[in-house]
């Protein structure tokens, strides 16, 4: 009689831990330096008063636009919306994967929708709520709601959130993408020549969002082959390897952070212009 409440208690601890050994662990993303070169470079991408506003927020949004790890490391369990594991529905382009959410779930059940990932519907929601906040003038929520969009738009841009082979332990790479999204970042990132395009609007935003992770996911076998290049001359990560592994990475590596930025900027200029482009604070 006495054991039924302990048995419930572990039964549930068992369903927890069940559920997090399903979400894979160990993803570094492109760190808090690559956040921040991405936001710093997307408010330059946008128009007129937009820009405005946005660079009177500059030191808010760099500060901000890492909340989800935090939240992350809080909840554990929300990691599901920082990547998707594309290569989990066939091959390129994943075509049998529905890009609505509901349609997605009545094919493949909701608990390898969300075990795989969720990142570019969580983009999807974000985009919906930073329209919200701005048609409704909430402008404190605003710039938090724009911060956390700019993670999750640029984790879509960083290749190894589209993979099975997210740290690359199925290739025997195991820490590539720590090596590639971070510590490339915060050992060259003041050379790198951003350059992405002017902010532009985006017809559909979880659909733009899905053809940002096929984008990055198509760069995975350069990065790949870079660092396994860079390993043949150095059998350790010290400063040689990482000098060639730059090399042979940096075009990929600042093509996909400029794309990052530009994609930043589009979704705040598209949720402005959805919410009937309110006019700005000072």
């Amino acid at each position: 009689m006495f054991l039924n409440p302990f048995r419930k208690c572990l039964n549930a601890a068992l369903a927890i831990t069940a559920s997090l050994a399903l979400i894979p662990t160990g993803t570094y993303a492109w760190g808090g330096n690559g956040q921040k070169v991405v936001v710093n470079q997307a408010i330059d991408t946008l128009p007129g008063d937009l820009r405005a506003y946005f660079e009177n927020n500059r030191s808010f949004l760099v500060q901000h636009v890492t909340d989800p790890l935090d939240a992350e490391a809080k909840a554990p369990l929300q990691r599901h919306n920082h990547f998707i594991r594309l290569d989990k529905y066939g091959r390129f382009p994943f075509d049998a994967l529905p890009r609505s959410y509901k349609a997605a779930v009545n094919k493949y059940g909701k608990s390898k929708i969300d075990s795989n990932g969720l990142l570019p519907w969580e983009i999807g929601v974000y985009s919906q709520k930073l329209t919200e906040a701005m048609k409704l003038g909430r402008w404190d929520e605003v710039k938090l709601d724009a911060a956390i969009l700019a993670y999750y738009v640029a984790e879509a841009r960083d290749p190894f959130n589209t993979t099975d082979n997210f740290d690359g332990h199925l290739t025997n790479q195991t820490g590539i993408d720590e090596r590639f999204g971070a510590t490339l970042i915060d050992r060259f990132s003041s050379f790198f020549p951003m350059r992405p395009n002017d902010a532009s609007f985006i017809n559909d935003p979880t659909d733009h969002a899905f053809e940002a992770c096929l984008s990055a996911h198509s760069s995975l076998e350069v990065i790949q082959l870079a660092d396994r290049s860079a390993r043949l001359e150095n059998k350790s990560y010290n400063d040689e390897y990482f000098d060639r592994f730059y090399n042979q990475s940096a075009g990929t590596l600042i093509r996909q952070l400029s794309d990052a930025a530009t994609d930043v900027g589009s979704y705040w200029l598209t949720a402005w212009t959805n919410a009937g482009k309110p006019a700005l604070p000072h």
